[in-house]
């Protein structure tokens, strides 16, 4: 059982923006059984669309396509679909009285021509309700191949996907069962994992396939077994992981069901009553981006701060002039000092401290661009480790950040 995906949108094609809806269909697909062989984007045009629907049908049984919905001229997506099945666009009352619903619920502005033609909908479409927007989705079949048109706003698309669409697709389709568990590491690159889990990849079975999936400084291990039996396939699969545990389980931080490492680091400090604090320079902030990102941060995550600029480290931090001077801004000193005065200042029980050169140029520092330094401290010790992420700069700061957390974790177990 394979499917495609089909986004719509110029503004895709130029990279205005990211497209992040083709990813969360192909999981939610993957989680009943239903494999995406091919994702296209295609631009704001009739032949466009009708074309990438033609050259999908003889290859898959189901096609999802998103975007082009809405009610300006570039949105025909319901002109490519009449098109391709021969159809024309009828007034549909139920969506207009749902139209005129969300205006006078939640709009300040009057009703247009244009929102009321949302109602004109393919006449053979079976019509999935958008509870949240004025874009309905449809389902339309055309020899052995389903078309399904959803909403290019996410959380409209979402939405429709796992309240109607999911369920309407376990019924219509007989699908194999495939089974995905994702195992998270941090420390080791793939090519250091996979020379020590040689032999235990070799002798996996043929119907037991093993993935990495490398990201700057973690690896995730993704074990995908087809069948019949899902009991017996899940057994499998934990009893793989198992014995996987055995060769690297000193750099096993969970699965991807499990909460993330931010989260984890949270359950961690909730269950010893402490806090944490983080002091950032080349990270510019996105180690405490992701940790008060958790619901319920606030009960140990006490703060952050950015302290860019050599000055603001003096000032805010209590750096001194001259740990500067003899050390740089790049230095095991600076970085623990940085470390221990938000420590200080937020009155936490750990904090973590990152300074670095990212580059393109050493700024305050002599030492070479990729040059990282990540301090951590708590009530009993102080650490400091020195790495060499390269020159790249986004590449460093990422590294950086997933490193941080990989030290702050296990300074927690």
């Amino acid at each position: 059982m394979q499917a495609e995906i089909i986004t719509i949108g110029d503004e895709i094609l130029i990279g205005q923006i990211v497209d992040s809806n083709s990813a969360f269909l192909a999981k939610s697909l993957n989680t009943i059984g239903i494999e995406v062989s091919q994702i296209t984007s295609v631009s704001d045009t009739e032949h466009a669309i009708t074309n990438a629907m033609e050259a999908a049908q003889q290859r898959v049984s189901l096609v999802l396509l998103t975007g082009g919905l809405g009610p300006t001229k570039d949105d025909i997506t319901k002109t490519a679909f009449c098109r391709f099945f021969d159809d024309d666009l009828v007034h549909n009352p139920d969506v207009l009285a749902h139209i005129e619903k969300l205006f006078a619920q939640y709009v300040n502005v009057p009703i247009n021509d244009l929102n009321r033609a949302q109602a004109m909908v393919p006449s053979k479409a079976v019509l999935l309700e958008n509870r949240y927007g004025t874009a309905v989705g449809m389902w339309m079949k055309k020899n052995n191949t389903v078309f399904v048109a959803l909403p290019g706003v996410p959380y409209e698309m979402k939405n429709i996907m796992d309240e109607q669409l999911i369920p309407k697709l376990k019924s219509h389709f007989k699908r194999p069962v495939l089974i995905h568990k994702t195992m998270m590491t941090y420390g080791w690159g793939e090519s250091r994992i996979a020379e020590v889990i040689h032999e235990w990849e070799a002798a996996l079975p043929t119907h037991i396939k093993l993935a990495y999936l490398p990201n700057l400084g973690r690896v995730r291990l993704r074990l995908t077994a087809r069948g019949d039996d899902e009991d017996q396939l899940q057994k499998e699969v934990d009893q793989y992981f198992d014995s996987l545990r055995l060769l690297i389980g000193e750099i096993i931080t969970g699965f991807e069901s499990d909460r993330p490492i931010e989260a984890q680091i949270g359950d961690l400090l909730i269950e010893k009553q402490s806090s944490i604090a983080v002091a950032e320079s080349c990270t510019g902030g996105r180690v405490a981006a992701l940790l008060s990102s958790i619901p319920g941060a606030s009960a140990y995550f006490y703060g952050g701060v950015v302290a860019y600029k050599t000055q603001t480290k003096q000032d805010v931090l209590g750096v001194s002039d001259d740990l500067i001077k003899t050390h740089t801004v790049v230095s095991e000193e600076v970085a623990l000092a940085m470390a221990k005065g938000v420590r200080e200042r937020m009155k936490s029980t750990y904090a973590i401290a990152t300074t670095g050169n990212a580059g393109p140029a050493k700024g305050d520092s002599d030492a070479e661009v990729g040059t990282v330094l990540i301090a951590l401290v708590g009530p009993d010790f102080e650490r400091v480790e020195r790495f060499a992420f390269g020159k790249n700069r986004e590449k460093t700061i990422q590294k950086t950040v997933n490193k941080a957390l990989e030290l702050a974790r296990k300074m927690l177990d």
